[in-house]
């Protein structure tokens, strides 16, 4: 039992530590943290979007973070490495905290519900699916889910190709409940491989694709290293999270929801 135990404390220490990581670097655009133990301490590489944010100033946001792992996490030498995420909108945690975000400033679920999708597809995704659920119109619980492109439902192929994260968002109306599976073409199986017309694809990816590097550099803060994963060649107006949703707000506006196109044809 003893064994069992230590599983579950575990587990559930990495449910809180992840929570945290959430809230705590949301406007750098947490996606995951990968935690393994070494003979030296606790190595904890972080997913993000933007690693300047995480580092901070001189490297203040990284050593309060060390110290919060440490003593409130019980992480034994916390070591920490940033990495940078090359393609947020195939991220469904980062696209879950977005779309969460959104749902708090008031934007209409259905709304940011297709710009989601947009962005996502956009982004290069083979197919997504995405359930609300929650008081969203009035006070009876309802869910609507809403699916573009090709996603596996079920199977060993689905678990390969399919990505999903869960969201929750406190409103007026109560809490609601964001729910992403995003399936990319990268992990395809041969043989269940998209197939078109090759000379097409080929003038597409020349057209669309451009290499982009990936650089990695070592930042000293008080004599430790942290290792920082980039990704050279991305162009991103906004310097954070919360800026960008604001940019994303106006552009927004100019969606119709289904219920503007009905109030038109009536």
């Amino acid at each position: 039992m003893s064994a069992v135990k230590n599983v579950i404390k575990d587990n559930y220490n990495m449910m809180l530590l992840k929570d945290y990581l959430r809230e705590a670097i949301k406007d750098a655009g947490f996606s995951h943290a990968e935690i393994s133990k070494t003979p030296v301490g606790t190595r904890v590489a972080l997913h993000v979007t933007r690693p300047g944010i995480v580092i901070g100033r001189k490297g203040s946001g990284i050593r309060a973070l060390t110290d919060k792992l440490a003593l409130d996490f019980g992480l034994k030498n916390p070591q920490i490495s940033v990495v940078e995420i090359e393609k947020p909108e195939l991220a469904p945690s980062v696209m879950c905290n977005r779309m969460a975000s959104h749902l708090e400033r008031g934007t209409a679920f259905r709304r940011a519900t297709m710009w989601t999708l947009k962005q996502i597809m956009e982004g290069g995704a083979m197919g997504v699916q995405i359930t609300i659920s929650g008081k969203l119109r009035g006070d009876r619980s309802a869910f609507e889910k809403h699916t573009q492109g090709i996603l596996p439902r079920a199977g060993h192929h689905a678990e390969v190709v399919v990505d999903e994260d869960i969201a929750h968002v406190k409103t007026a109306m109560g809490l609601i409940g964001v729910r992403i599976r995003i399936a990319r073409k990268e992990r395809l199986i041969p043989e269940f491989e998209m197939r078109a017309d090759k000379t097409k694809k080929v003038k597409q990816e020349q057209k669309t694709d451009s290499p982009k590097k990936i650089k990695v550099e070592e930042i000293e803060v008080e004599g430790s290293k942290i290792e920082v994963v980039k990704v050279e060649g991305k162009e991103d107006t906004a310097k954070s999270e919360s800026e960008r949703i604001a940019l994303e707000a106006k552009k927004m506006e100019h969606i119709e929801t289904l219920e503007e196109e009905e109030a038109k044809l009536k």
